[in-house]
């Protein structure tokens, strides 16, 4: 099992840029010793005939076909605009 003292967990607190209290160390070094025996749990399983995977499960999102289709003309895209100048959107300047 490994060992996660309070300097260590102070440790990773600073490169993380935390700043714990004193009550926060103890738990966080307990759940940093228990994640570590889990990782040196799976460390010791065999996966010689794994295959690797990207995901776990499908994806949840299918991706539609590249498909062009025309757009809005410059009249149609200008008609519902609250204001237009020329051809153009007229908006508020911003500086």
């Amino acid at each position: 099992m490994q060992v996660v003292t309070k300097e260590d967990v102070l440790h990773c607190a600073r490169l993380a840029a935390l700043s714990l209290e004193d009550s926060e160390v103890e738990p966080l070094r307990r759940d940093m010793e228990q994640l570590l025996s889990f990782a040196q749990r799976l460390d010791g399983l065999d996966l010689s005939g794994a295959e690797p995977e990207m995901h776990i499960a499908e994806p949840a999102l299918r991706r539609r076909e590249d498909i062009v289709v025309p757009g809005l003309t410059q009249a149609e895209a200008l008609a519902n605009a609250p204001d237009h100048d020329r051809g153009f959107l007229v908006v508020p300047k911003i500086i």
